[in-house]
């Protein structure tokens, strides 16, 4: 009876935790949004610059990392990586855009910035599920963890039959 009772306890747990996943992820959404405009600005700030002297981007990258002054290679590599990174972000965006509401649950997990789900942890406020979304997460999390305390316990009955044959 005291199993039981535990196994229940843990799913409640696990079905409260899981519920959490959606508001996570629209917690992580508003990071990217902001982590796109500042991105954004710092990558127009240097085509401006690139189209001022004539330039492509990629042309004013290769020009700054072939330089021999260290300094200015490595502005050049970080140019990169921003314009990178702002492609990067942008896609996921927009599979967030285009994904349904479970789907946007797979798009935060396959395709996760570390620094965006990082600061969003810190940030995250947990709130009650309010959505069809939240209940079948939360439904899912607390019937996976009863289904694993079950198998758990069936196997550790079947371990002491033995045990004490």
């Amino acid at each position: 009876m005291i199993a039981r009772t535990m196994a229940l306890a843990v799913a409640m747990l696990g079905g409260v935790t899981t519920s959490q996943l959606p508001e996570f992820a629209q917690q992580y959404r508003q990071r990217l949004g902001g982590a796109i405009d500042a991105l954004t600005q710092v990558v127009e700030e240097f085509r401006a610059d690139a189209a001022i002297h004539g330039l492509t981007p990629g042309e004013a990258i290769d020009r700054l990392e072939g330089s021999s002054d260290r300094l200015v290679a490595a502005q050049g590599e970080r140019a990169q990586r921003a314009l990178d990174r702002l492609a990067n972000l942008q896609r996921q965006q927009e599979a967030f855009r285009d994904a349904g509401p479970f789907g946007r649950l797979a798009v935060m997990m396959r395709d996760l910035d570390p620094q965006i789900a990082s600061r969003a942890f810190e940030d995250f406020e947990p709130a009650v599920p309010a959505t069809m979304e939240g209940a079948v997460t939360a439904a899912g999390g607390f019937l996976t963890v009863l289904f694993g305390a079950g198998l758990f316990g069936r196997a550790t009955r079947r371990l002491r039959r033995r045990r004490d044959a």
